[in-house]
């Protein structure tokens, strides 16, 4: 008897192991000489979560906040945790198909923001590399249209760049090109 004990024991071990990471089962043991069912609940010791990133959001969005999202979500998931942008947002300011990364903060500016950064940018004359489109970018010396993409692929995939040394970063741009056009551009 004692042996039968320890085998249904043994069993009901072997058969959690296989279990991995499934969740909850029930595993149904029969005991031929007794003739009773014995169920065990076996839940696993790890359970599968799926990979998620904190992102700050903040400015003009309803509710600002850390947010917890998975990992391979965009601005505008992170916007819609915070349930969605106000009146005064600057809604076309931000790429909102970027994707998220950990650590990172969103600002959305108001219009008045975005138009003050756009106006800032133009009067000091250097081209932002965190929100200039291709044509802007194109005008730097040695940016052609596809280090311009690829720039532009790189801040969307990073969450922007946050110096300026960072856009090194992008193959074909090393210190020469950088020191052609480190006076000519910013992040701010």
């Amino acid at each position: 008897m004692r042996k039968r004990r320890q085998g249904i024991i043994f069993l009901c071990m072997f058969l959690l192991c296989l279990n991995g990471c499934k969740g909850k089962e029930t595993a149904v043991i029969y005991d031929s000489e007794e003739q009773e069912v014995l169920e065990e609940s076996m839940i696993s010791e790890t359970e599968c979560e799926e990979a998620s990133i904190c992102v700050y959001i903040c400015g003009q969005v309803n509710c600002p906040g850390v947010y917890e999202m998975p990992e391979g979500a965009r601005i505008t998931d992170a916007i819609e945790a915070a349930q969605g942008m106000t009146e005064e947002a600057a809604c076309d300011f931000l790429n909102q198909a970027a994707l998220l990364t950990d650590g990172q903060k969103i600002y959305v500016p108001t219009r008045e923001e975005a138009e003050l950064q756009e106006q800032s940018s133009k009067a000091d004359g250097k081209v932002n590399i965190n929100t200039a489109n291709a044509g802007e970018l194109m005008s730097l010396s040695g940016v052609g249209e596809a280090k311009a993409e690829a720039i532009i692929r790189y801040r969307e995939e990073a969450g922007g760049f946050r110096s300026i040394e960072e856009i090194m970063n992008i193959e074909g741009i090393k210190e020469g090109v950088f020191h052609k056009i480190k006076d000519k551009i910013s992040v701010d």
